[in-house]
């Protein structure tokens, strides 16, 4: 396993890479931050490394960089995969409700009700922050509610994405 690190607006941001595909992407320091992570080897050369860091700079310069050319790889049970899997539609500036995606993989499992906390536990375990926009989440009264970064950082990149300012 491979790791290099990138400076963004919000802090450093640890990529990680099977040496093919980008299996996460953490900021320093942030709840459910990857544990183990001196038993990676450093490699900034990476193609998959390298690529992510190039989405990374052209999302922080306000475009909205498609992921084709990067490929993702999640590891999780599949409940959290099927919930990312529901993040990576979340159009760029726009946001929808923990309730919103509890609604729909009730409709996904036919099953008449699901926990928008279940849901909420998903998101914060995402491993590829920011790639799988799970800051584009907020409660049902439109708040910002938990985020595994901060709400600073998810009201950044908010922010960031709709050019305005959201508030809190």
């Amino acid at each position: 396993m491979y790791y290099s690190k990138y400076s963004s607006p919000i802090g450093i941001i640890i990529l990680t890479s099977d040496g093919i595909n980008l299996v996460g992407s953490y900021l320093e320091n942030q709840k459910y931050f990857l544990s183990n992570i001196e038993n990676f080897e450093r490699h900034d050369d990476l193609k998959t490394l390298k690529d992510s860091k190039k989405w990374l700079d052209m999302y922080f310069s306000g475009k909205n960089p498609s992921l084709k050319g990067i490929n993702l790889k999640l590891s999780g049970t599949s409940f959290r995969k099927e919930v990312w899997e529901i993040l990576k539609e979340i159009p760029y500036s726009k946001t929808v409700t923990y309730k919103e995606i509890a609604q729909r993989i009730c409709k996904i499992r036919d099953i008449k009700n699901m926990s928008p906390q279940a849901v909420g536990g998903a998101i914060s375990h995402n491993p590829l922050f920011i790639f799988i926009p799970c800051h584009r989440v907020v409660g049902s009264d439109g708040k910002l509610t938990g985020f595994a970064a901060g709400i600073d950082k998810k009201l950044f990149l908010l922010n960031l994405e709709r050019r305005s300012s959201f508030k809190i």
